[in-house]
């Protein structure tokens, strides 16, 4: 029976639904102009100014070709072409058709030289529809940037980003797949110096629309960077006030004290790699403790202030299972979780050489993910709960009209293609562990075309809050929510998030104290995102999406889009090399080796306590065997081995054959026994060459 404060809110409900027809109609009435904040030299876009991409199918886009890209990135880095060739040219490029076939979302695409390529855009034809028709736009071209966006076919050309990505190191304390970065493989070096990283914080802050960018130090493992703390305060200094780490969470683990350096220093999220429940479940890394490691990490990060995000790789096949599992962690845990970032599997660094069989049993896609979490937890429909993260540019479009012309900093603005990322919510009771989908009480997609229209009308902050607070109001369901959630809640939650109405929540700024983080903490209520981001490789990739990328990396070579850079044309290959730190033998001479956890080898921690609710039946479950009962490969190393053996055998067959034809055509008597030793079989009495040997760590013993 519900309680009677459900039924007040239902009839306002009921009256917010008809003072909107009558706001959204005045509102309609000569809309004012647009103005240009301070920290853009562009008026805000009204919605029937942004733009769109080709939606829809069959439609045709630019793509790459998987095989020409290698030789021609090979090329480069031998010197045998150079580098502008990639600004001035359409090196690999190809034409790709995005068409439906027995209800899958596919791209099919033709090289003269290399044939025929497909691959699955999507298994739900309708999702995939659900979220191009929801899209609302591209942000304000990008402009007055060509020393940072000069990139050829992949320059970014939309918007300002979201997330600023900067690696720090490529060295890396593991050795895992999957791993688009190669990690430890490259035989040298890249490591950023004080000048460099300054020198990239600044200029990203030197273009307008001037937004407030998220942060993120990446690396290989950003904490081995010795200005890794140092790169943090800066950040802080000049004004980002979301600065993250990417990272496997072992140093933080190792080390409460690390933790509470990295939070003093004003390090506010740690993206922390997080494959699933339980030791056999992250076991595909090759830590033998690597799930102790996330549970200590977390523990360490959230005493010292830090909130989590973690980060699932999802790979079909082998953690796709940890789906349910890992949002039932974030469940548990509502006080210390509050957002989980699913990443399908990108088919590029150590995996860019993968076979068909097997890129075609662990492809998985956003569908994929939308589907696994209806299947495994029951809490979201595919179509009514999941939208593309770009519709949260419909918020934040709101949210600068609010702060004004004076605003210093633009909000946060995902303006990604539709095709990129995916997201929905759950509105959890910290207090007694009831979650509902958001969706599922209130109305999104209507809330975000009503606030669209509020946004055109550019009223002013007041009437412009007003108009929110209706949409709000009239969208929500009160017999849906969450038992003790009410309509105060909800206006609440929108306000912490924006800064709307200037109320105190907790600063989030540099300066920002524990009493800050306590005071954001202190909500009932956990806002669950769980966010869905699709990086491309070469079998996928699309050039529309690269040009409205919202996950810039800052490089020496200016600002190049998370694809472009780990996949395309290998952007990420040619800038390290170009600027690399040093030769391994160098670097080792100098510096020495640092430590690698692979091989099962274990994490030395201080303790294994924490107050982390884990549920024992997904620790149980173990680990994910498909692969292994359709006898597929289930990394590169494994696919290299495979390959590795099955050319000796095939050596060893043709040198049979030559004896017995020596044998009984010519007459010639057998050799002695052990005249052909398997070296020769491998390449004349010579080392086999390094693509048929097993990888070994480059910077481990």
């Amino acid at each position: 029976m519900h309680k009677p404060i459900k039924y007040a809110e239902k009839a306002v409900s009921v009256a917010a639904n008809g003072a909107w027809a009558i706001f959204e109609r005045a509102n309609r009435v000569r809309p004012n102009p647009s103005f240009t904040p301070k920290w853009s030299d562009k008026p805000l876009l009204k919605s029937w100014e942004k733009t769109k991409p080709p939606l829809g199918w069959p439609r045709e886009t630019d793509s790459l070709c998987p095989k020409c890209v290698p030789e021609v990135r090979k090329k480069i880095l031998d010197g045998g072409l150079p580098v502008d060739i990639l600004r001035t040219g359409k090196i690999g490029e190809i034409k790709a058709r995005i068409i439906e076939r027995e209800g899958k979302i596919l791209m099919v695409k033709d090289c003269p030289r290399h044939g025929h390529f497909e691959d699955v855009m999507a298994i739900d034809a309708a999702f995939f529809r659900h979220l191009e028709e929801c899209f609302p736009g591209r942000d304000i071209p990008a402009h007055a940037d060509a020393h940072l966006h000069n990139h050829g076919s992949s320059t970014i050309r939309h918007g300002r980003g979201s997330v600023l990505t900067i690696d720090l190191t490529n060295r890396c304390n593991m050795m895992c797949d999957p791993c688009f970065m190669d990690a430890n493989q490259v035989g040298f070096v890249h490591e950023l110096t004080w000048d460099d990283i300054k020198t990239m914080l600044d200029n990203a802050i030197s273009i307008k629309p001037r937004r407030q960018l998220s942060v993120q130090f990446s690396g290989g493992e950003p904490t081995l960077s010795p200005y890794f703390l140092d790169a943090i305060r800066y950040s802080r200094k000049v004004g980002y006030n979301s600065v993250q780490a990417a990272t496997n969470g072992i140093e933080f683990a190792r080390s409460a004290e690390f933790s509470k350096a990295a939070a003093e220093a004003g390090l506010r999220y740690a993206y922390l790699q997080f494959d699933g429940i339980g030791n056999a479940a992250n076991s595909h890394r090759l830590v033998g403790n690597l799930f102790d490691v996330k549970l200590q990490a977390i523990t360490n990060l959230h005493n010292a202030g830090v909130d989590i995000i973690p980060v699932i790789t999802i790979v079909n096949g082998i953690n796709n299972e940890q789906v349910g599992a890992v949002i039932r962690f974030a469940q548990e845990n509502p006080k210390t979780i509050s957002f989980l970032a699913f990443q399908p599997v990108s088919f590029t660094g150590r995996d860019e050489e993968v076979t068909d069989e097997r890129r075609f049993a662990q492809r998985y896609t956003l569908s994929h993910l939308a589907h696994d979490v209806k299947n495994q937890t029951r809490l979201c429909e595919p179509v009514r709960d999941w939208f593309p993260i770009s519709m949260m540019s419909t918020f934040s479009d709101w949210a600068d009209l609010v702060h004004g012309p004076a605003a210093n900093w633009g909000q946060v603005s995902c303006g990604c293609h539709p095709n990129c990322g995916i997201g929905t919510a759950i509105m959890i009771d910290k207090q007694t562990g009831e979650g509902r989908a958001v969706t599922s009480f209130l109305n999104v997609e209507r809330l975000a075309r009503d606030i669209a229209k509020v946004t055109d009308g550019a009223r002013g902050p007041k009437l412009s809050m007003f108009g929110m607070a209706l949409s709000l109001l009239r969208n929500y369901d009160s017999f849906a929510a969450p038992t003790h959630f009410k309509l105060l809640d909800l206006l609440k939650k929108f306000d912490k998030t924006y800064g709307a109405t200037g109320r105190d929540y907790g600063k989030v700024q540099g300066d920002r104290t524990a009493a800050d983080i306590a005071k954001r903490r202190s909500d009932r209520w956990n806002f669950l995102f769980i966010a869905g981001m699709w990086f491309q490789d070469l079998f996928n990739y699309d050039f529309r999406r690269t040009e409205q990328c919202i996950i810039p990396y800052a490089t020496q070579e200016g600002e190049i889009s998370f694809c472009a850079y780990n996949t395309g044309i290998g952007w990420r290959n040619i800038v390290e090399k170009m600027h690399m730190t040093a030769t391994l033998t160098k670097w080792y001479a100098e510096r020495g080796r640092h430590e690698i956890f692979a091989g099962n080898k274990k994490v030395a921690l201080p303790t294994l306590e924490h107050k982390l609710a884990v549920n024992v039946a997904d620790v149980e479950r173990g680990k994910q065997t498909d692969l292994d009962a359709l006898g597929i490969a289930k990394n590169a190393r494994e696919e290299k081995v495979r390959a590795r053996d099955e050319k000796l055998r095939q050596k060893q067959h043709d040198a049979e054959m030559e004896r017995l034809y020596r044998k009984h055509i010519l007459r010639e008597p057998d050799p002695e026994p052990g005249f052909v030793p398997v070296d020769t079989l491998l390449g004349g009495g010579q080392p086999a060459p390094a693509e048929e040997r097993e990888e070994v760590g480059s910077f481990g013993d």
